[in-house]
């Protein structure tokens, strides 16, 4: 596993001064025979002891309460002091307390400690203490000058690594609760997205059944109310040559009928546009329409003609036959026109009449008995983003306007 700077510097706080003061103990004991006498030799075998015994202290398992961490510095440092006051080569051991002063003791105190390890470091490089001679003082006022500086460079050091802390411990708290925040919100997008996918499988539901409602008015319904008419005329007719063209009419309308029936079930599009393009379809529909009710129509193309997608060519289609259904059926009219236009980005239908037309205050009368009407087409054209207008008055006939965006087929 990689190990992280924090680590490497917990574990060099924690081994260091193991390490330090066995170098410095060495290496005074080798050189102790300058600096000590017999009984100061013991004594220093002694702090020695006491020293390494703080050491093992420090290092067992308890919480490192401010009070403990400053009560180690302080007993430490007046070790390390002693024994550099003894042997300044113990100052090896000494040097320590600049690198946790700042760890083990408040921001305050921490200067406080620095001074003390810089005291100590001056005395030892210096040659020990207490100094005896002038100039002695005055090398050891220098190097304790120095310490200080050092001592405070240590300082800034140790602030800044505490900013750092605070910063990491201040940036971890903020990602707990940025995280618990995330998974609460997780949890509740799952709710949503389950609650989403109930109102989408109900509106799909409702969705088909207006569909399939629209497939069958604009289909079976017409087609029956064709072949009533049709058979109307036959029950009407003096002559059988006349009562036996419109019963033909009725036959084919009703086969018609029945195929849209099945189109319809199967979610396939009209009849007429299996094997024509919509502005044939249209034709088609409009000279069928025209042979059928004996009002005189016309169909008209303009701009560059253009193949539409499926489901826009089906909308359009049935919009007409549905507008052309109502002018048969209320409109009373003696022609009518249906034109189909290309602008561009959309393709407008429309389709007018010369009939009895309605107030503006009026709405436009259903077609059929609990038919569609007006509502069925703006619903076909609002699926694919259209829209359908109505602009009538009483005698002034009716026009019916259908603008859908123009969806290329694929």
């Amino acid at each position: 596993m990689t190990t992280t700077v924090e680590e490497r510097w917990d574990q060099l706080h924690r081994w260091g001064p193991y390490g330090l003061l066995a170098l410095a103990t060495a290496i005074g004991a080798a050189a102790a025979h300058f600096f000590m006498t017999r009984p100061e030799m013991y004594v220093a075998g002694g702090l020695v002891v006491a020293t390494l015994a703080l050491q093992v202290w420090w290092g067992a398992p308890e919480p490192d309460h401010t009070a403990r961490m400053q009560m180690y510095f302080a007993v430490r440092t007046v070790l390390a002091g002693t024994l550099t006051w003894l042997n300044p080569l113990f100052s090896i051991f000494a040097v320590v307390g600049y690198f946790d002063a700042g760890r083990l003791l408040p921001a305050r105190r921490a200067r406080l400690g620095l001074l003390a390890t810089a005291v100590t470091m001056a005395g030892a490089q210096s040659g020990g203490l207490p100094p005896v001679t002038p100039l002695h003082w005055a090398l050891f006022g220098a190097l304790l000058m120095l310490n200080v500086c050092l001592a405070l460079v240590f300082a800034h050091l140790g602030d800044k690594e505490a900013e750092r802390t605070a910063e990491r411990a201040a940036t971890i708290a903020e990602l707990e609760r940025a995280n618990a925040r995330l998974e609460q919100a997780l949890a509740e997008n799952a709710g949503l997205h389950a609650q989403l996918l109930v109102q989408a499988r109900e509106a799909g539901v409702a969705d088909e059944r207006r569909r399939l409602a629209a497939e069958i008015h604009d289909t079976i319904a017409q087609g029956l109310t064709g072949i009533i008419a049709q058979l109307q005329v036959v029950t009407a007719a003096p002559d059988p040559r006349l009562a036996r063209v419109h019963l033909e009419r009725a036959t084919a309308l009703a086969r018609h009928s029945l195929g849209e029936a099945r189109r319809s079930v199967q979610n396939l599009g009209p009849a007429a546009l299996e094997h024509d393009t919509l502005p044939d379809a249209l034709h088609k529909t409009v000279a069928d329409w025209s042979e059928r009710t004996g009002v005189t129509a016309r169909f008209t193309v303009t701009g560059t003609e253009e193949p539409l997608h499926e489901e826009v060519a089906a909308t359009l289609l049935r919009i007409a036959e549905e507008a052309l259904a109502n002018t048969a059926r209320h409109a009373h009219a003696s022609r009518a026109g249906v034109t189909l236009s290309y602008m561009g980005d959309e393709v407008t239908l429309d389709v007018r009449d010369d009939g009895r037309g309605f107030g503006p205050a009026a709405l436009p009368p259903r077609s059929g008995t609990g038919g569609f009407g007006l509502d069925g087409m703006r619903a076909r054209a609002a699926r694919i983003a259209g829209t359908v207008s109505v602009e009538s008055e009483p005698g002034g006939g009716t026009a019916v306007s259908a603008r859908v965006p123009l969806v290329p087929h694929d």
